[in-house]
Parts: structure tokens; sequence; C-alpha cells
């Protein structure tokens, strides 16, 4: 799907000083050559300028004994400026690379596969890249990071922001958003899990191949694999929505509990649908391997949960935060990495609605749990919406960005509140946004000039002030409920083990 510009926003000049609202362009290079980076402040080799990538089709061989990996990935894009040059991202090691079926030259650095086509491609023109690869990624380094993780039984593909380049090349941003056909041969009676639906599997002699489809765009993140040994379990959703399902085989009593709260995932669907508007996708589902990596990631259309989310017993909360990421961080996808507060901060308020829905505490009960959080506490001084490079995943972004929400309902009424919501992820539906637009949303349906409301909850490292401007009013700036929600430690038990196990 073509890159996106965000469009220009109508702010005061005090909000747009406030809010640090601004545009970012892909890093300087020559005329001809594609940027090495797509123009995330976050992370400048992120993603590719020059082209936009419209499908990925990965056809790629795993050996758990070994941990190889050999793949051949064609990549059908568009360019959007002269090209002589331009980058890949990826991490394995190339043995071929073709562009328009003529050979192409290429050079492998941190993080990058430059190649040099044997036929300039022209502004406009089309490109088929086909990569062929192999490598051992679970050995793969780079600035630190792994994270490629190898289970007893294969390996799973799984990560934010980093994990496409250790299994495929790709232009590796959410800004590039394609759609997919995942293709992986594995030894005879292995299971392969990806996204989207399953076209086919090939039973050989002594592999099996599995082939997956998703039609609609999807983030290069959001794309992974799970090779290992599940219980697959598929069906239809009353609605008439596709589901499957996979939990290790040798999952325990933590595979039990996943098994019970996965079989839900229809039902979960089914009320974020009511909540927030319709599914943007064409399956549903989740994946459990036999792993404790510490996460669960949103992959669009099949959350991959880590076993350790159901280590104590039932854990719904879990997949209610995931399954919410459909709409906002998959169906909506951020402009750039600081806009997480859009993805987290969301997600985690669909917990808060659904507890509110469920008879364990209303969003406003939790939000008094929240801001009962002493003044003096480091969880105020996270900017969220800015929080910087590798601090995204702070749990102030979780839990102060989903009171950002509960105070914005109280500002502008529940039916202005809901409108906004529902707009936002129909509006940008396959696309990406930044903060500045869902400000500027929020002000044009509730008719409100919410810059300092904004300001203060998403851009100052202190606690807003207990006022109506901030949503705050009737809210003790000290005082916890005298019974907490039921759904408090559940909620937190989730962005517990996520935020630990991303710093």
């Amino acid at each position: 799907m073509p890159a996106r510009t965000s469009r220009l926003l109508r702010l005061t000049v005090a909000s747009a000083v406030a809010l640090g609202v601004g545009t970012s362009t892909a890093l300087a290079a020559p005329a001809d050559v594609g940027a090495p980076g797509i123009g995330d402040p976050y992370y400048k080799n992120y993603g590719n300028g020059g082209y936009d990538v419209g499908h990925y089709g990965i056809n790629v061989a795993y050996d758990p004994s070994s941990d190889l990996l050999t793949g051949t990935t064609t990549i059908t894009a568009t360019a959007t400026q002269d090209l002589r040059r331009f980058n890949l991202d990826f991490v394995l090691k190339a043995s071929a690379v073709t562009v328009n079926g003529a050979p192409a030259r290429f050079a492998a650095s941190s993080h990058e596969l430059t190649v040099t086509p044997a036929t300039p491609v022209i502004s406009g023109g089309a490109m088929t890249i086909v990569v062929t690869y192999a490598g051992v990624p679970s050995k793969v380094s780079d600035n630190g990071i792994r994270p490629w993780v190898k289970t007893a039984d294969g390996a799973v593909a799984v990560g934010e922001p980093e994990i496409a380049a250790w299994w495929y090349p790709s232009n590796d941003h959410p800004r590039d958003k394609a759609t997919f056909d995942v293709r992986a041969t594995v030894p005879k009676g292995v299971e392969a899990l990806s996204n989207g639906l399953v076209k086919r599997i090939t039973y050989g002699k002594t592999t099996d191949t599995w082939v997956w489809k998703s039609a609609k765009p999807q983030a290069t993140y959001l794309t992974f694999l799970a090779v290992g040994q599940f219980d697959v379990t598929q069906g239809t959703s009353a609605s008439g929505l596709p589901w499957i399902n996979a939990v290790a085989s040798n999952g325990g009593q933590e595979g039990t509990y996943a098994k019970a709260d996965l079989a839900r995932t229809p039902e979960v669907i089914d009320w974020h649908t009511r909540a927030w508007g319709k599914y943007p996708f064409e399956a549903t589902g989740g994946v459990a391997p036999a792993a404790d990596f510490g996460f669960a990631l949103e992959n669009q259309t099949r959350p991959v949960y880590t076993r350790g989310f159901w280590r104590n017993g039932p854990n719904i909360y879990v997949v209610v935060h995931e399954q919410g990421h459909q709409w906002y961080g998959d169906g909506v996808s951020v402009h750039n990495w600081k806009d997480i507060w859009l993805n987290e901060g969301f997600a985690t308020f669909t917990t808060w609605y659904w507890s509110e829905t469920h008879g364990e505490g209303t969003g406003q009960q939790i939000l008094q749990e929240v801001y009962a959080t002493p003044a003096t506490d480091a969880f105020w001084s996270t900017v969220i919406g800015d929080p910087g490079a590798g601090n995204e995943f702070n749990g102030a972004v979780y839990d102060r960005g989903a009171a950002t929400l509960q105070a914005l309902r109280n500002r502008i009424g529940d039916p202005a509140f809901f409108q906004v919501m529902r707009t936002w992820a129909a509006k940008h539906r396959y696309g990406n946004a930044q903060i500045a637009d869902f400000i500027a949303l929020a002000e044009r349906v509730s008719g409100q000039d919410l810059g300092r409301f904004f300001h203060h909850w998403l851009y100052t490292g202190t606690k807003p002030a207990a006022t109506a401007e901030n949503g705050l009013d009737g809210v003790s700036p000290t005082a916890a409920r005298v019974a907490a929600p039921k759904s408090l430690d559940k909620i937190r038990a989730v962005q517990k083990v996520e935020v630990s196990a991303r710093h």
C-alpha cells in the first residue's frame, strides 16, 4: 500500500508549540538514491525511502533442529522517485537479488541491504525484487537486539518494532503497509502459523508446507511466523468471521487456560465491534507457543501470546487488550513510533471499558485508582506523547495513556467520545495517523478547544491537576477508592508482563 504523508493540520500556534507538531521526511539522499530510512525520528534507519511496497510473497523453509531458515522473498513495489540504488531492511545473509528479472548488485551493512539494479527504475515504475537468503536468526544480533524466539520444538518470529528483518527483507516501517502471502515449509507433522487465512497445506513425505494469505494492508512488524507442535482449532463465529487458534501441544496447565481464553476470541471480537465499529480484517484467532518470551503482540488477525500470561489462571484481559489493537494499532497504525500512545493507551482503555461493561469496575473507578498515584512517583514523569526511542512500552504509556482517554470521555461526554473513537478507527482504517490527527478529530467532534487538555495529559512530565478542564472534576488527587475495581490487578498484570519483558 502506498506510504502516507499526514495531511497538514490547522492548529493554533500555541497548540502547535505545545504539542510539538511537525513533519518528518526520509533521510537526505541523492535524488536517484532511496534513503536508508523512512524518516522516523526515533529510528533513523528503519524503513526506506524511494519506493512503496504493494505485496510481499515470503517463501521460507525452517528446520527447528538447527534453527536454519532459508528463503526467497518477492517484493512487488512502485518507485516513488528515480532509483539507481535503494535499501531493504534485512539482517540475514543474502545470496542473490534480482530487480525486474535482472541480477542486481547488493551489499550488506548493519540492518540494511543496499541494492543496485542493473537498470535504474524511473519514478512511478514497477519493481519486482526477489531476494534469496539463509541464516540462523537466533544467532543474529543488530545493536544488541535478538528478537527471534527459539522454542524447544520450533521458533516464533515476533517482536516490536524489530522482527521482520530477521526472517524477510522489507521496507520495515508501519507507514508502508502491504498485503502478504507467507509460505512456510517445515518438518512433517510440525505446524507453521501466520496471519490471515490458511489457503492450503501440502503434506509431503518429509516436510509439510503451510500457505497463509493476509488480504488487507498490514505493517511489517505485525507479520509473524510460529513453528512448532500446536493443537490447532478453527471455526466460524456467529457473525461469520473465520477464526483459527493454536496452542502449544506441551502447554501444560498454562495451555489449558490459554485454550479456554482463546476460544472466547470471537466473543471478544464481537464486543469490540459493538464498541468501536466494524472489525477491519478477514479472520481472527490467537497463538500461544511453548515459550516465555514475556509479552503478547497484536499480530494482525492473530495475536501471539507468551504462555506466562496464564501462569496464575485464566486471563481474558490480555485477549481483550491484543484484540483491541486490531482497531487501534493494526487497522490504524502509527505514523511514527513516537505516536505509540495511539496503540498502547487505546488498547489499554479497551480493557477498562471491558471491565466496565462486565461489572468489574468502571472506567471512572479505574481512573481514580491510577490518579491516586502520588505526584512524586516516576509514573508521571514520562511524556507519553513523545516517550523517546526505546521507551515506547513504558508502563505510563499504557496506564496514563488509558487515563487520558477516560479523562477525555469525562471532558466531552459519552456521545462525543464514542463518536471520536469509532470515527478514528473508520477514517484511518488500513492507513496511518499521528497524535495531532486524533486531537484535531476530538476537537472537531466535540466542538471544544482541547489543546491545554492534551498538553497536560500527553506532553508534560507532571501529574495533571484535578480540574474539570483536565477531565478530572470530582476525582480525588490522592485518595484511592475504598474497594479497588476487581479488574485492576488483571489489567495491570497484562501490562507488568509486557513492560518488564521489553526493557
